[in-house]
């Protein structure tokens, strides 16, 4: 079998859909190969972009191979000056490769196209057709159809994780559709899962896919293939794809010890509204994977992609740190106020945690049902400040018990802790379809494709898109303390490199690992 990652999105870090698949695989005895096409696809249109008409199109241009390899040296990390000009001339030459098609919005972390929309199945189904007009046309002609040929994979798998890869998924499809008739496609990943979560899902693809899978693919994949499962837990397996081409200075391991969020009670998250069930790994197989991993690996960096690591899985790896740094999302648990154990954290390698805190009200917290107050967010704040552990903390606006008086709290707060903030995220959000809290609000269309994860309502309380938006702008985002935190987000790769950036650490240029300064 031939697992594909499509185009396009962010190329800091091996894909985890097809690794995790290539490792259940292989550990069944079924041979699969793994191509990354978004990592294959992005540099192939940095080495092959022409006719750069401006100073800035010209210079970097001309520096592309070099700014490429400056992503990917720990040097650059040191300066962040230097890493954001690098990684701006790289997505400017990314637009100069996509010039001569100008409905194209074209970036190192995003895909759009203006004349065909990704959340409509006809439309997705029209790029499929007209797959010879794809920018990645030329790539698919010229060097993925060699390699099914010499490969000869009795099956293909596509893995469609990011609205980012859905036209060009789509395109790929047609392609392969055309050129290799003969070989059965399957289509899954999380994008796919939330589509076909939807009660009224009729799959409009099946005259081009054979199989769409949603929720975890191992065990239909297996069935598919004729296999019979022994094992229920094995570790992703990254053989086979190019490790030192990803744009990071270092291996990036990501690895997901759980699926699913184990809290699973905020209100308007896709989670429940998808019946997304919580499937942990248990903590001493995760401890085997990663321990296994990072001696076979030697990676400069473990991305945990949980939805919120466990407090158990934290205390593990306390007590048994991996032998790499690594970071992850986590809630505001009483676990992180304790200064104690988030040094242990620290020494464990941890660098950087992901916490989603959505706002500074505790009417709204409270309506969302996110489980956690203010003050113990104040004192995890600060516990991880005094550990030297990094913070990226996220916030969402427009829920429906929010108003700007509610905004201007979270605007207080986010100041009066912005010294323990080191990097922030802001959202404007957006109600899932299927939502049970839908029915209080009066709906409307979010987009007028069939396959639209989200759905507008209009806000109890006047805080619409455009009200958030202007203040966002205008009172938000200029508070000096809050500006400088806004400013120091890496650009395009945002949280994927941001571990890299945190103050209290810097990188060595041997082995490429995280240290303490």
């Amino acid at each position: 079998m031939l697992l594909i990652h499509p185009p396009l999105a962010k190329a800091a870090e091996p894909p985890t859909g097809i690794t995790a698949l290539a490792g259940y695989l292989r550990g069944h005895g079924i041979s699969c190969a793994q191509m990354d096409a978004n990592l294959e696809i992005q540099l192939w249109l940095m080495e092959t972009a022409e006719n750069p008409q401006d100073t800035w199109s010209t210079r970097a241009h001309k520096h592309r191979l070099k700014n490429l390899a400056s992503l990917r040296t720990t040097a650059t990390y040191s300066n962040i000056d230097r890493y954001q000009r690098a990684v701006r001339d790289c997505n400017r030459v990314l637009e100069l490769a996509g010039a001569e098609y100008p409905e194209l919005s074209l970036s190192l972390a995003n895909y759009e196209d203006a004349g065909f929309d990704a959340l409509d199945s006809r439309d997705l189904l029209g790029a499929a057709a007209s797959y010879k007009q794809s920018l990645f046309f030329p790539w698919f002609r010229q060097y993925l159809a060699p390699r099914i040929e010499q490969q000869t994979p009795q099956w293909i798998g596509l893995s469609l994780c990011y609205l980012s890869q859905a036209l060009p998924t789509f395109a790929l499809i047609g392609f392969l559709r055309a050129t290799f008739p003969h070989i059965p496609l399957i289509l899954g990943g999380g994008l796919v899962t939330s589509w076909m979560s939807n009660p009224q899902w009729n799959n409009p693809f099946a005259a081009l896919v054979d199989h769409c899978i949603d929720g975890p693919g191992e065990k239909p994949l297996l069935t598919l293939l004729g296999g019979a499962e022994q094992q229920e837990e094995l570790a992703p397996d990254y053989s086979g794809l190019p490790l030192s081409d990803y744009l990071a200075p270092g291996l990036i391991l990501p690895y997901a010890a759980s699926r699913g969020c184990y809290w699973n009670k905020c209100s308007f998250c896709p989670e429940p509204a998808e019946a997304s069930r919580y499937r942990p790994v248990e903590v001493a197989v995760v401890m085997e994977h990663l321990h296994g991993l990072c001696r076979k690996m030697q990676p400069a960096l473990i991305h945990l992609l949980d939805n919120a690591v466990t407090p158990s899985l934290m205390e593990a790896l306390c007590a048994q740190p991996p032998g790499a740094s690594w970071y992850g999302f986590v809630r505001f648990h009483e676990q992180l106020a304790d200064p104690a154990f988030c040094r242990q954290l620290r020494a464990s390698g941890c660098v950087l945690l992901k916490l989603g805190l959505e706002s500074g009200s505790q009417e709204v917290l409270d309506a969302m049902r996110k489980g956690i107050r203010l003050e113990l967010v104040e004192k995890v704040l600060e516990a991880l400040k005094q550990a030297g552990i990094a913070t990226y903390v996220y916030l969402l606006f427009g829920t429906p018990t929010e108003s700007v008086t509610e905004a201007r709290q979270t605007l207080a707060f986010t100041k009066e802790h912005h010294e323990a903030i080191t990097f922030l995220n802001l959202a404007i959000f957006n109600m899932p379809l299927g939502s049970r809290e839908a029915d209080t609000l009066k709906a409307q269309p979010f987009s007028n494709g069939n396959l639209s994860l989200y759905q507008d309502f209009e806000h109890p309380r006047g805080w619409d898109r455009r009200n958030i938006r202007s203040f966002l702008d205008r009172e938000f985002k200029r508070v000096p303390e809050i500006s400088a935190i806004i400013q120091r987000d890496p650009p395009y790769f945002t949280s994927n490199h941001a571990p890299f950036f945190s103050p209290h650490f810097c990188l060595e240029s041997a082995p490429m690992r995280v240290k303490s300064c």
